[in-house]
């Protein structure tokens, strides 16, 4: 019989729960105490009378095999996890992944990090930033700063997340961990289909729904086959606004979609599946809500929870296009496999900036009030087109040896730009400044529009990687790879208008090439037991900022900030210790790692320049524990648990020009967006039933998600850094109100609840996500240092849904 740790044992080891790793003393508690109340339902006796957890197959080392048999850590969330959670996308299902964070920055803006390597806050006007994790569809890389991908999440096999860095399989890109869609391929044996329906009304909001459906035709005598997918989703509106341009649910939207992938396999040895995945997303505006207006506070206007304050609507677009095509030859000894893939994407975001340029025009350019009140319209858009090319070559049933060697080359092409019409503002500036003075200042750009700036990018890489696993008797594993790699970005920045400098081809050049490795050692104790140790490495690649607007700098920022031109590439190194654990009916996999940063790069707001800028710190790191357990004490009973808890320090201070900290980068403080803890636990309860003339089975499941308190940039600890004073006089302001903000983000949590009956080929089920309408604070939002205006990022209300699904 298998003896599992006792809840006894752990409450009289909580009082003494630190571990000593790499000379720190880290607090595990929460996780002992987590697990203590997992195991209750875990004893001796339960678990004799259970089977085996059911294996889950992924693909992170580039090859087929069972989560307990990657040496490393990783998280498989199933299609079936995803929806007996009730996760329409990656934020909700990130809150299930232990050590995985998304950011929400607003509709189809997610920063996502792993293991509390975070930067902070990037946002829309940095397009130069790169992603700290690697996003990747099947085989294709899909990842964009910023804004990553806010993909369907139907008919998935699973969603992969890979913790740690995986620079010497995925590249640049993945410094903190890499997030994979795997879709479920033409099946070459049978037709099949299905199809889902939803309706969806959110508390004190509008209704919305979706409807989602595959088909699945194999021809030729099962040599060839097609499956499509197709989806489109009714956002419901929950945010309210006041104003010229307000209403009630403001943030309602659409996703429409869809994926056709066609295999053709005339042997056994040879198979092509080209694709192509297409997405529109439009919303009409953002889940903010806000604490301070500078146009609202001078209308006299009061604002309440999630609401926020418009002169003009406000929208977000995202066209994507996604075109691959996968080859695969393979006999008894190696397969090859050629992935080759085209990414076309068009991003609008488009953001009511009135208080912004009002209180520029006031506090910069000092113009007639009536121009404070002009509609100002910031449009952000961003143009990709990406092409990559990755070979490789895999051995297949080598006794002692697994090799996997490689090439992939991509070249992306990106394009962004900024606009701010705002109908009417060159003659104020002409009027106070000068005759003649918007035209000259313009730079061939259109009038009345007070800033406008172009930048294309240009970033083409090429590498080479390979890994060796070498089988040691019948219980060791070793694993030695490395990738080599060379970059190459161009950029020129161009901008006009009164806000602007006026540049004109600014060109740089960031160059980058190395090596980037990894070790890897496993040991099978016992057959239900599995020791893994890792050394790796991950990069990501330094940029330079853009100018900042020197006109609208205050005070000394101009000074302060003016000095970060270029930054250099982010370096990592992880150390790891994991176990991966298999008994009857329990499946536990748990790691202690910790990460050493040298150039972490942090982005700061540059105070009143409007502009924002990244730099390198130093040192940094990230140590943590999580811990995922699977238990199924009975064949009706499933229990999940997931729990990480971080410590992600700097461990270098910036200063600036006076010897004053500067941002809250300072020795010991936290790095930016991660939780210090957080965890999620569910539990399913299945009974056989009859209904509606059909056998099947009545389940049940209860999901709670908590998520630990947060900061959006670092400098949001410092004390009195949610004091904002913005010294305007205008309408009801005097300039001397001042705004008291707790910039903590306060932990929150998700309870989410569903019943249902699944049958054979039909199942229909009722949920209630967020059931005890917790309003959760997701980031915090400033404009102008805060003195334009200041909000949270929302989350949804409870809301309570009904599914249909039907499988053919």
């Amino acid at each position: 019989m298998t003896t599992i740790i006792s809840t006894t044992t752990l409450l009289q080891t909580k009082n003494q729960a630190k571990v000593v790793f790499h000379n720190r003393a880290f607090n595990v508690r929460p996780l002992l105490l987590a697990a203590a109340i997992t195991s209750i339902v875990v004893s001796e006796q339960i678990v004799a009378q259970n089977t085996d957890i059911e294996e889950v197959i992924v693909t992170a080392t580039k090859r087929a095999s069972t989560i307990q048999d990657v040496p490393f850590s990783i998280n498989a969330q199933t299609s079936k996890d995803i929806e007996r959670s009730g996760a329409t996308n990656l934020e909700e299902l990130s809150r299930n992944v232990a050590g995985l964070a998304i950011q929400n920055l607003g509709p189809g803006q997610s920063q996502v990090s792993v293991r509390g390597v975070s930067a902070g806050q990037i946002v829309r006007d940095q397009p130069g930033v790169k992603e700290q994790v690697g996003v990747y569809l099947d085989e294709s890389v899909i990842s964009l700063s910023l804004f990553t991908p806010d993909l369907d999440l139907y008919d998935l096999n699973r969603v992969e997340t890979l913790r740690g860095p995986q620079g010497t399989l995925f590249g640049s890109g993945s410094v903190g961990g890499t997030i994979r869609y795997i879709t479920n391929q033409p099946n070459l044996e049978e037709t099949e289909g299905s199809l889902e329906l939803n309706l969806n009304a959110i508390s004190d909001g509008e209704s919305g729904g979706h409807a989602k459906g595959m088909v699945n035709l194999p021809f030729a005598e099962g040599t060839g086959a097609v499956r499509a997918v197709f989806y489109h989703t009714e956002y419901a509106g929950f945010i309210d606004a006041k104003g010229p341009a307000g209403g009630d649910d403001v943030n309602s939207g659409t996703r429409t979609g869809g994926r056709v992938a066609l295999t053709l396999q005339p042997n056994e040895n040879f198979s092509i599946t080209p694709r192509v995945i297409f997405q529109n997303i439009e919303t009409d505006g953002n889940n903010r809500t806000e604490a301070f207006n500078f146009l609202a506070s001078a209308s006299g206007v009061t604002l309440g929870d999630r609401e926020q304050f418009l002169l003009l609507k406000e929208g977000f677009e995202d066209d994507t296009l996604i075109t691959d095509l996968t080859a695969t030859i393979s006999t008894d000894i190696f397969e090859v496999t050629s992935i080759t893939s085209y990414t076309e994407r068009e991003i609008l975001v488009s953001r009511d900036a009135s208080a912004l340029s009002s209180s520029v025009s006031l506090d910069a350019l000092g113009l007639n009030e009536v121009s404070f009140l002009i509609p100002s319209n910031l449009r952000d858009s961003t143009d990709v087109e990406q092409t990559t090319q990755e070979l490789r070559l895999s051995t297949n049933s080598l006794e002692v040896m697994d090799v996997v060697v490689g090439v992939f080359y991509s070249d992306t092409e990106r394009q962004y730009r900024q606009r701010l019409p705002t109908p009417g503002y060159d003659a104020f500036v002409d009027a106070a400044l000068g005759e003649g003075t918007s035209a000259a200042v313009a730079n061939g750009y259109s009038a009345n529009s007070p800033y406008n700036a172009d930048i294309p990018y240009d970033l083409e890489q090429l590498s080479a990687f390979g890994e060796v696993s070498v089988h040691l008797g019948e219980r060791w594993s070793l694993t030695f790879g490395t990738r080599y790699y060379d970059y190459e970005e161009t950029r020129t920045f161009n901008s006009g208008g009164i806000f602007s400098n006026s540049n004109m081809n600014l060109s740089d050049e960031t160059a980058s090439h190395g090596f980037n490795s990894r070790f890897l050692a496993s040991f099978d104790a016992t057959e239900d037991l599995t020791l893994n140790f890792q050394v790796s490495e991950g990069f990501r690649l330094g940029g330079v900022n853009d100018p900042l607007n020197a006109n609208l700098c205050e005070g000394d920022d101009l000074t302060t900030f003016g000095s970060f031109q270029s930054y250099d590439d982010e370096t990592l190194t992880n150390i790891e210790f994991g176990l991966k654990a298999r008994f009857p009916g329990v499946q536990l996999n748990a790691a202690i790692f910790h990460a050493d940063i040298d150039d972490l790069q942090v982005t700061l707001d540059a105070g009143s320049c409007s502009s924002r800028i990244s730099f390198n710190v130093e040192e940094a790191h990230s140590t943590g524990i999580e811990l995922e357990l699977k238990a199924q004490p009975t064949d009706r009973i499933d229990l999940s648990l997931a729990a990480s808890s971080l410590e992600a320090e700097f461990d270098s201070t910036v200063t600036d020009n006076t010897g004053a900290v500067l941002g809250g980068v300072a020795d010991g403080n936290r790095l930016a967006s991660v939780p210090e803890f957080s965890a999620a636990a569910t539990a399913s309860y299945t009974m056989p039933m009859d209904m509606f003339g059909n056998s099947g089975d009545l389940f049940f499941t209860l999901s709670y998600q908590h998520v630990g308190d947060r900061i959006t940039q670092p400098g949001d600890q410092v004390a009195g850094a949610g004091t904002f004073a913005h010294g305007l006089a205008f309408g009801e302001l005097d300039g001397s109100e001042v705004t008291e903000l707790d910039l903590e983000l306060p932990s929150y949590d998700i309870v989410n609840f569903n019943v249902g009956f699944e049958a054979d080929d039909w199942e229909v089920l009722m949920y209630l996500n967020n059931a005890t309408d917790e309003d959760a604070l997701l980031s915090f939002d400033r404009e102008r240092g805060g003195r334009a205006r200041l909000g949270y990022r929302s989350n949804q209300p409870a809301t309570f849904g009904v599914t249909y699904r039907r499988r053919f």
